[in-house]
Order: C-alpha cells, then sequence, then structure tokens
C-alpha cells in the first residue's frame, strides 16, 4: 500500500491505533522507499529510489538538469504522484515551487490561502456574525497582522491582499510563497530552486531562514551558498539517488575524488585496449608465421592437395577464432573505456576559444552622463541619475534589488532604449545578449541548423559537428528542435555557437545567466567564459559564479 500524505486523516488515526507503525514511521520527517516515476509515454525518468529525512534534517537534492529533481520534489509534495513506491510523510509539507506563472490570475490572499478568513473576519467585523463566518475564521482573529508580518518580512509590505500576481516580478513571486512560511511555520518545508530570482538582499534573508529553522526541508538548489547551509547532499542520477553526507563544500571534495578515480579508470582502460591490440597483432603474426612453415614443410613432404587444403581450412578457422576471441576482448575494453567517458565531462574543451576581440583595449565603448529612464512618462526608475563609462575589456557587474531596472540598462547601453534624461554615446561594436531564457537560439531550427546560422566562417559539415560533439551534443540529437533542449543544453549550445562565428564579439553581456542551469553546467559556462578576452556584462546575484569570473567593476543601480 502506498501511503501519501493526501492520506494524511487516515495515517494518523492508524498510527494512532498502531504504536509500532507510530515509533518506525512518524519519527521521519520523509521516507521514500523504491519510488519511481515515468513519463506518459511510459519513458522510466528514475526508478527505485530511497531516500529518507528524521525531523529538523536540512538536504538537498543536486544533478543535471532533466534527471528529474524537480519532479522528485513535486512527488514528495504531493503535486505528482509516483509510478511506484510509497512516499511517506509526517506532516503535510509546505512547497514553494519553481515556476510560478500558473498563479498568475490569482491574488496574493488567495496564493498564501487566507483569502476565505481575511473575507470571513472583514465580514464579522462589519456585523456578520454568522455561525458560516467564525467557522472559517476558526479562531485566527490575528490573520491580518499575521500575513502583514509575513510579507513586511520579504519587503512585500507594499502589496495588498488583492494583488494579482501577473503584476508581480519573478522575485515578488517567490517571496510570495516564502512568506507562506512565516505565516504557517510548516514542520516541513520543500523548496524548488528558491533563490533563482532572488536579489543579493533577498538570498541573504533566505540563507538566514534556512539556518535558523528547525524545520525538516529538502531543497532542490544550485546556488552553493545555499547548498553550503544545509547537512546533506543527494545526488540524483540516471542510476539512481546517492547520498553524500555534508554540505557543497563535502560533496565537491568527494566528486573531485570520484572524478579522479574516473581519470585513471579512463586511463587504465586505454592501456589495456593498447595491451589488447598489440596482443592480438602479435598473435596473428604469429598464427601466420606458423601457417607459413607449416605449409612449406608439407609441401617438402608432398602432401596430398586435397590434404593441403584441409590443413588450410582448418588453419584458417584456428586464425578466425583467435580473431573472434581478441576483437570480442577489445570490443568490450572499448565500450567500458566510451561508457567511463560519458560519465567525465572535459570543461577545457568547452572554453570559448575566440580569438580576441578587434576593439583595441580601453577603448571607450559606452559614456552616459546623468541618465534615467521611465516608462510612464512621469516616475523614474532610478532614484539618482547613473553616470559611467564603458571601455574595451573590462568585466562589469551591473548590481541592484529586483525591480530596479537592471535590464532597462543593458538596453539602453545596448542602444535600444534611449534614455528619459540625460545623455549617452554608444561606439558602434559588436555584441552577444545571453538572457536567461537563451532566446538568442531560434526555437524552430533543430540544434544543427542552429549551429549552421552561425557558420560565418564556411566550416565543412564535419567540422560544425565536431564543435557540436565538444559541447555535449552527439548525432543523437543534431536533428532535435531547439525549443525541446533543457537550459543547460541551451546554454551549451548558444556557447557552441559562438565557437563557430568567425569573430569574436566586442561585448558579450550575460543576464542572470545561471537562473536555469545545474551546477555543472554553471561550471562550464564559468570555464567557458573564463578565456575570453572582450568586454564583458554581467546580471547575477550568484555570488560563487561571480567570485569565478574576475569582475573588476560594478555599476550599482537603485
Amino acid at each position: 500500500m502506498s501511503l501519501h500524505f493526501n492520506n494524511l486523516k487516515f495515517i494518523s488515526t492508524f498510527a494512532k491505533s498502531n504504536n509500532i507503525f507510530l515509533q518506525h514511521s512518524f519519527t521521519m520527517g520523509i521516507s521514500l522507499n523504491n519510488v519511481s516515476y515515468s513519463h506518459i509515454d511510459k519513458t522510466v525518468l528514475f526508478e527505485n529510489l530511497n531516500l529518507s529525512l528524521s525531523d529538523g534534517d536540512k538536504a538537498a537534492i543536486v544533478g543535471n538538469n532533466g534527471s528529474g529533481k524537480s519532479t522528485l520534489l513535486q512527488i514528495v509534495a504531493g503535486v505528482l504522484q509516483q509510478s511506484f513506491g510509497e512516499v511517506l510523510i509526517s506532516q503535510k509539507p509546505y512547497f514553494v515551487p519553481q515556476h510560478l506563472g500558473q498563479w498568475d490570475d490569482m491574488t496574493i490572499a488567495q496564493v498564501l490561502k487566507i483569502d476565505d478568513k481575511l473575507h470571513a473576519l472583514k465580514s464579522i467585523l462589519q456585523g456578520d456574525t454568522s455561525e458560516k463566518n467564525f467557522a472559517m475564521l476558526n479562531d485566527d482573529w490575528d490573520i491580518e497582522q499575521k500575513a502583514e508580518a509575513a510579507l513586511s518580512f520579504w519587503d512585500l509590505k507594499t502589496r495588498g491582499y488583492d494583488t494579482k500576481m501577473s503584476s508581480l516580478s519573478g522575485g515578488e513571486k517567490t517571496k510570495v510563497f516564502l512568506a507562506g512560511i512565516g505565516l504557517y511555520n510548516p514542520n516541513i518545508v520543500l523548496l524548488d530552486e528558491p533563490s533563482n530570482h532572488l536579489d543579493l538582499q533577498t538570498r541573504e534573508k533566505l540563507y538566514n531562514l534556512v539556518e535558523k529553522s528547525s524545520a525538516t526541508m529538502l531543497i532542490v538548489s544550485h546556488d552553493k551558498t545555499l547548498l553550503n547551509k544545509l547537512n546533506m547532499i543527494f545526488e540524483l542520477q540516471k542510476q539512481g539517488i546517492k547520498l553524500y553526507g555534508g554540505n557543497f563544500k563535502f560533496y565537491s571534495e568527494q566528486k573531485e575524488l570520484e572524478v579522479n578515480a574516473l581519470q585513471q579508470d579512463i586511463q587504465s582502460a586505454e592501456k589495456d585496449l593498447r595491451k589488447a591490440k598489440r596482443i592480438e597483432r602479435e598473435t596473428i603474426e604469429r598464427q601466420n608465421k606458423v601457417e607459413a612453415r607449416g605449409k612449406k614443410q608439407k609441401q617438402k613432404e608432398g602432401v596430398a592437395r586435397i590434404m593441403m587444403k584441409t590443413l588450410k581450412d582448418s588453419s584458417q578457422n584456428t586464425s578466425a577464432r583467435l580473431k573472434d576471441v581478441h576483437h570480442s576482448k577489445i570490443d568490450n575494453i572499448t565500450q567500458e573505456m566510451i561508457a567511463l567517458r560519458k560519465q567525465s565531462i572535459d570543461k577545457e574543451q568547452m572554453k570559448l576559444n575566440l580569438d580576441n576581440s578587434s576593439l583595441h583595449r580601453n577603448k571607450i565603448l559606452v559614456k552616459a552622463k546623468d541618465i534615467n529612464f521611465s516608462y510612464n512618462g512621469d516616475k523614474m526608475l532610478w532614484q539618482q541619475p547613473l553616470t559611467l563609462t564603458i571601455v574595451s575589456g573590462e568585466r562589469i557587474l551591473i548590481k541592484g534589488g529586483n525591480g530596479k531596472g537592471k535590464t532597462t540598462l543593458i538596453n539602453i547601453l545596448l542602444g535600444r532604449f534611449q534614455p528619459s534624461v540625460g545623455s549617452v554615446e554608444c561606439v558602434q561594436a559588436s555584441s552577444v545578449y545571453i538572457d536567461q531564457d537563451y532566446s538568442l537560439l531560434n526555437s524552430q531550427l533543430s540544434v544543427f541548423e542552429q549551429a549552421q546560422l552561425f557558420n560565418t566562417s564556411a566550416l565543412l559539415e564535419h567540422e560544425i559537428k565536431l564543435r557540436l560533439n565538444r559541447f555535449l551534443f552527439d548525432k543523437t540529437q543534431w536533428e532535435q528542435p531547439c525549443n525541446s533542449l533543457s537550459g543547460g543544453e541551451r546554454m551549451r549550445l548558444v556557447l557552441c555557437c559562438l565557437t563557430i562565428r568567425s569573430q569574436a564579439p566586442d561585448i558579450i553581456i550575460l543576464d542572470e545567466p545561471t537562473n536555469n542551469l545545474d551546477i555543472q553546467n554553471t561550471e562550464i559556462l564559468t570555464s567557458s567564459i573564463a578565456s575570453y578576452q572582450g568586454t564583458l556584462i554581467v546580471v547575477s546575484h550568484d555570488v560563487h559564479f561571480l567570485s569565478q569570473i574576475a569582475i573588476e567593476k560594478t555599476i550599482n543601480v537603485i
């Protein structure tokens, strides 16, 4: 029997009447036993997963894009039903999802599930003392004050309860769901990429909440700062789920040991392959020599022609059997080596080995004086006008809170927007703007067609395919449509396309580039842009990512 928190009332009743069940199942915050999930088309996403968290444990689920992390969290949350196995949860969890668009038609009060209580409270205060209103309020007389405090903590004080979610930014939508933690004080919390759209200040609040909370937490995230606040890391792979006891730093150290061991296995397999090929060659040479000597000897002895043919056939059969034995061994070693190499990602080969920008270093690209921008012709976006200079070769961070106009500033720097006040001068320069959705790609094209679109240097077809292979797109994906790619795959395809074009862009702009990337693809991106010699402009709240890309200058927008 599969027990899920949707059957919580039944489980609680059963627990009260069965002390053994209560003792063994309900001391656990979360327990997954042999859980599997298949898509509607019967494709298996993962199977036979086992995971357990005791009360107060704080754990992360990490893994590559597409491995099923969010799906697994939704199964624990009760949003999805597992295909097989059982999910045991001591109490109903509070779930903060990653994708929030489906709530756009709802108000903040509806999302927090307090709209009925607020309506009942208002009705009672206006004189409607019906039993229905009292039952709905359920003695929660301070619901309004609690909700106000929860929203204020996440800087949503100015947002009314009737505010539609569609009017909020991505970060504000996340903060509404986070406010529910303070409102309900749940014992089990599930968070799916909670820091993705949050600015640095709000991330700090999230980190403090995670550190100080006594709740059991299961978190899907690639935010290394957040992952270091947790005491358990579960890595989800096609082969299953593996526990690493410790925070992300410990996990990274263990993964490095595994990578080193994997490299040794690959080197050992390569050595075995060379040895097997040498032995095969030497064995065949010896067999050929034996056959030649035997043939000469039989000819000297005057062996009949029909007997010679029989001996020849026997010799050929022996040679064939030897070749089959060695080919089988070589094939086994080769397959083993291919499997090992698939586990090993060579980030060095995915660097942007681009030519230097055509602009000489320290050439002034942008000069802006006292600029500001207004969308409605009235209120200006920034509290203070911006004055700035950007020169070629700089690595710049545009820093500011959610909704402070960082992307608007990028559009001004690119010449797409004109400032409402002030002046801006931009030198003609080639630029590539990479946003978090990687909209640089044409979703209607296949992977190969997209790569071909950037082929301004007339590379041959096999050369393009070699580049695609280098960025982990094998022949099974060349005809795959771009709109079916995961965030990490889209990022790798953009990087691949940049290596195919003939001339390096003078400016690369990255707007929240790591939001939809797993840890592995974030590391690939970091490694790739390390060697880029042009001007790099970045909008990001990912502290670890920023620390790795040698930022030289910060532009603050407030």
